[in-house]
């Protein structure tokens, strides 16, 4: 049994897994929901199947890039269930767990074969994406990246392949990345049910992080931003 936790982005998601098989789910898509739903879609899951934590063979949590606050309050509470509980803790790129949930999603797509490639996006504000891309098997051909896109992204890989672009960060690419080998879902959703392949894989290969020093993957610095109506003259 793993306890599986995603909120890298606006979406508070908790999964119960048993080997590659997802057994219970919880989420919500209401923006900063984090901090008053993760414990208590915990609390459900575990109450469900009548699990206590200390019966868990870990926690995977995933672990960025994605929001500072949504990666702080997930990653925290999965060090504190671990810490408590006396068991691993298991860390998870959230674009690697992004290419896991699509290819189970779109599996049937009319447009995507063997040799399309993976390209998920995560918003990074303005006109940055974080990303990365994959083969359709899994590898990565393209290093997790924060960037600025323009209408070259990509163009040396889409004038030989077929892309798949998805994600939060996708819908605002769409107008710029023009190349008939572009194929943009936009209405993704990340979930935590994305981890139980990757997290069991690291449990076998016991694939764990250390509780104590671990830290989000944030790829950028946090940058505090002051709402319009607190700067003065507005």
């Amino acid at each position: 049994m793993i306890l599986c936790i995603e909120t890298a982005t606006s979406v508070c998601s908790v999964s119960l897994s048993h080997g590659n098989n997802v057994l219970g789910l919880r989420e919500s898509s209401i923006d900063k929901s984090h901090a008053s739903l993760l414990t208590v879609f915990i609390e459900e899951l575990l109450a469900d199947h009548k699990i206590k934590a200390e019966e868990l063979e870990a926690v995977a949590v995933s672990k960025g890039p994605g929001s500072y606050t949504g990666l702080r309050i997930g990653v925290s509470t999965a060090k504190g269930i671990c810490f408590g509980a006396g068991i691993p803790l298991i860390a998870v790129s959230t674009l690697k767990s992004m290419y896991h949930g699509a290819i189970k999603k779109y599996a049937h797509h009319p447009h995507i074969d063997t040799k399309t490639l993976i390209c998920p996006m995560i918003d990074a504000r303005r006109m940055e994406v974080y990303s990365s891309v994959y083969t359709y098997e899994g590898d990565e051909v393209r290093v997790i990246k924060a960037e600025i896109i323009n209408e070259e992204s990509y163009r040396d890989m889409l004038d030989k392949s077929t892309i798949l672009f998805f994600g939060n960060g996708s819908e605002k690419c769409k107008d710029i990345i023009r190349h008939p080998n572009a194929i943009f879902e936009d209405k993704y959703m990340l979930s935590a049910s994305s981890l139980a392949v990757p997290a069991q894989k690291a449990l076998l290969n016991k694939e764990f992080v250390d509780i104590a020093y671990f830290e989000p993957y944030y790829l950028k610095d946090f940058i505090a931003t002051i709402p319009r109506k607190n700067i003065p003259g507005n």
